[in-house]
């Protein structure tokens, strides 16, 4: 994010590191990188360096009515199943620092979540295509990597229960149950946009539905998934490529981490059937890519149902909100 959340200034986000990890923070500076979590660099007492991420418990949350505890729960999950993965001997993955207690994760009051990692140098990329064959087969091998984790690593992984999160808030506001309200600058727009593209977003709705079911039918095809395995999520270092960003990690059919990585020729589709021995369902390849549309739109959606100030963070929202429909309307 490009901006660091309300309610968390750094007096209270060194206190949250003392009590959690009982680090002495010299000091903290905030990095506007990657989009939805919000991450800073931090330096302790002794001169190492360390890499902060908090998380906005609220837009965690999979409906209006769920509690911040559930969505809490959701995170730490994600992330110890990414420790428990590292601790089976997959450096590739970069994992929590546990807290003095053992949790990947501290909470900062009841809204925002805090995990810690080790500072790691290397060159990162950005969302999107990968830029060369070579890195595309890099994730491939990382993908595989993580779908062979043992059941001892899975059990830490909450399984995919195929939910859009805060599709509740985006169904309202295409049925105009409620409006959108006067919380900020992109409210009103948000409504009028959505309820002009209603009928394209509905059939997008109805046909994730028809692959959902689909999906539940073959429970043994799950596997530890990573979730987001773009170029951005990775990292080339002199050890070697690394998987970073674990927040979204579930026991999922393995298609949740292929289906945007083909660039089209059914190549790395073939390659993953080669490797592991279970051949990319189109049904459930289809099912990943409907749902990464319908999860940004949703979340979009949400976080202009709240009160927002039309910040930069919102600025950008609303420019990949506004993508996002044009896309879907062409579909």
């Amino acid at each position: 994010m490009l901006s660091p959340p309300e309610g968390l200034p750094e007096d209270v986000l060194s206190a949250v590191l003392a009590g959690g990890w009982g680090m002495a923070v010299a000091s903290a500076a905030y990095r506007p990188v990657g989009f939805g979590s919000h991450h800073w660099e931090v330096v302790d007492a002794e001169g190492t360096r360390w890499f902060v991420t908090v998380d906005e418990l609220e837009t965690k949350r999979h409906s209006r009515g769920e509690s911040l505890d559930s969505a809490f729960e959701r995170l730490r999950a994600s992330l110890a199943a990414a420790r428990a993965l590292r601790d089976h001997g997959h450096t590739f993955a970069v994992a929590p620092v546990p807290t003095l207690d053992g949790r990947p994760l501290a909470r900062a009051g009841q809204r925002l979540g805090v995990a810690l990692y080790p500072f790691v140098d290397g060159q990162s990329f950005a969302w999107g295509e990968c830029p060369t064959p070579a890195h595309r087969g890099a994730v491939l091998d990382l993908i595989v990597a993580v779908h062979s984790a043992p059941r001892a690593v899975r059990r830490h992984g909450m399984v995919d229960d195929f939910a859009i999160a805060h599709r509740d808030e985006l169904e309202a506001t295409l049925h105009q149950v409620d409006d959108v309200g006067d919380g900020g600058p992109y409210a009103r727009p948000t409504a009028r946009l959505l309820v002009e593209n209603a009928a394209p977003v509905r059939r997008l709705l109805a046909r994730y539905d028809e692959l959902v079911t689909a999906g539940r039918a073959q429970p043994s095809r799950a596997v530890l998934t990573h979730g987001e395995p773009h170029p951005g999520n990775t990292m080339c270092t002199p050890d070697g490529w690394l998987l970073i960003d674990w927040d979204t990690t579930l026991v999922a059919p393995p298609e949740r981490d292929l289906w945007s990585l083909d660039p089209g020729d059914g190549s790395i589709l073939a390659a993953y059937a080669d490797a592991t021995g279970v051949t990319p369902l189109p049904a459930m390849l289809e099912l990943y890519r409907i749902g990464w549309d319908l999860a940004d739109l949703a979340v979009d959606v949400s976080r202009f149902r709240r009160p927002h100030t039309g910040n930069s963070d919102d600025d950008k929202t609303w420019h990949i909100l506004r993508s996002l429909i044009a896309r879907i309307g062409t579909q």
